[in-house]
């Protein structure tokens, strides 16, 4: 559709899902689709915890390996490899780091408030969400999930830039975006069971940073 000169002018972007993997980044295949239209949006438009019932008000369970998709039980034996369990927030961050620093504009969780099994779904493949409530009860649990996101939505505004950055310790997964007033978001995140301690040099900024394990983390720069 973007070949043809008349119809790419009614496509502003494109969007891509999760769910062929939703472990891998596909840098490569972002990357193409990025030079191949460079003047249009990528947009993360549908990912989810998928095959699980939402965990009710146990936020250690979203750092356990334990929530599954769709393809651990679907997938040809073959393409298992690419949807292992996996904590939720380790999937949920490196996803939205990975995605940003491969030319990614948005990243958009499939629901964001479902009931606490997980629907209602017609489908019945019960999904987690960013919020889950108990109608019933009249409650409302934000999940882990929601302030992992949130280390995003709240810090890299509208009309942000991804800006270049570089990482001297492989483990840490990071992206920095810079926002309209000119703010810096540098959000870090550290799957290891160990503390990390990293040096920001920007300018004339020169501080040292403690990141604990298994900490998702944002640093703002005015």
């Amino acid at each position: 559709m973007y070949r043809d000169e008349t119809s790419r002018q009614y496509f502003d972007g494109t969007a891509i899902h999760w769910y062929d993997s939703t472990f891998k980044i596909y840098e490569d295949e972002l990357e193409y689709a990025h030079n191949k239209a460079p003047d249009k949006y990528l947009i993360e438009t549908e990912g989810c915890i998928d095959a699980e019932v939402p965990v009710w008000k146990e936020d250690d369970w979203y750092w356990r390996k334990e929530a599954t998709d769709w393809g651990y039980t679907w997938a040809p034996e073959e393409d298992k490899h690419l949807h292992p369990k996996y904590s939720p927030v380790y999937r949920y961050a490196r996803d939205i780091i990975g995605t940003m620093n491969n030319w990614v504009d948005g990243w958009v969780d499939w629901n964001m408030v479902l009931d606490r099994q997980g629907g209602p779904n017609w489908f019945k493949n019960w999904c987690i969400a960013p919020v889950i409530v108990d109608p019933e009860a009249d409650e409302v649990y934000f999940t882990p999930l929601y302030y992992t996101m949130s280390h995003f939505s709240r810090y890299v505004r509208p009309g942000a830039k991804r800006i270049h950055h570089a990482s001297a310790d492989d483990d840490l997964q990071v992206t920095a975006a810079q926002n309209p007033d000119g703010s810096i978001a540098l959000i870090v995140f550290n799957p290891t069971e160990q503390a990390k301690t990293f040096e920001i040099e920007y300018q004339s900024l020169n501080q040292s940073i403690v990141i604990n394990p298994q900490a998702l983390q944002t640093i703002m720069i005015n």
